[in-house]
């Protein structure tokens, strides 16, 4: 089967918006500070047009690495579909959270930890770089988002 041809900048840019705004689940890979032990887990998110909101337990190890280094690098999609973000988070509790953004996200994810009994934490995680790629044909121009702002098509 021959491989489709490379999508340009803008329409690789439209599909990670579409997949952000449809898509319920991300894989969210941290490290922990001292020992830099990788750690992987998927989470539901919420994408605002800006953020993306995930929830965890707050004694997870996830919830601890996000909230001692602020960092996380997201992976949404399949492999050959796939939408990686590398972003900085900010610790909220749900106290913590705008009106409304805890309903909009047990909405759209089917899970509000806002009624468990262990304590969660919400972080926002802002995109520094976003690459978005198919097959390898996409790879050269991977790179949609550098230090926070959308690259501009060639």
């Amino acid at each position: 089967m021959p491989m489709p041809p490379a999508r340009t900048t803008e329409q690789r840019k439209q599909d990670t918006l579409d997949r952000l705004e449809r898509d319920e689940d991300v894989w969210v890979s941290t490290a922990d500070e001292e020992s830099a032990t990788p750690y992987l887990v998927p989470l539901s998110f919420l994408w605002d047009g800006s953020t993306l909101l995930v929830a965890t337990p707050a004694a997870s190890p996830t919830g601890r690495n996000l909230r001692d280094t602020g960092r996380t690098r997201l992976a949404v999609g399949p492999t050959r579909d796939v939408v990686m973000i590398e972003g900085t988070a900010q610790t909220l509790t749900a106290a913590e959270l705008p009106d409304g953004v805890g309903d909009a996200f047990a909405e759209k994810t089917g899970f509000d930890p806002r009624t468990l009994a262990s304590p969660y934490l919400y972080f926002r995680i802002t995109p520094r770089r976003i690459q978005a790629w198919r097959e390898a044909n996409e790879i050269a121009g991977r790179d949609l988002m550098h230090d926070g702002a959308w690259v501009d098509a060639p």
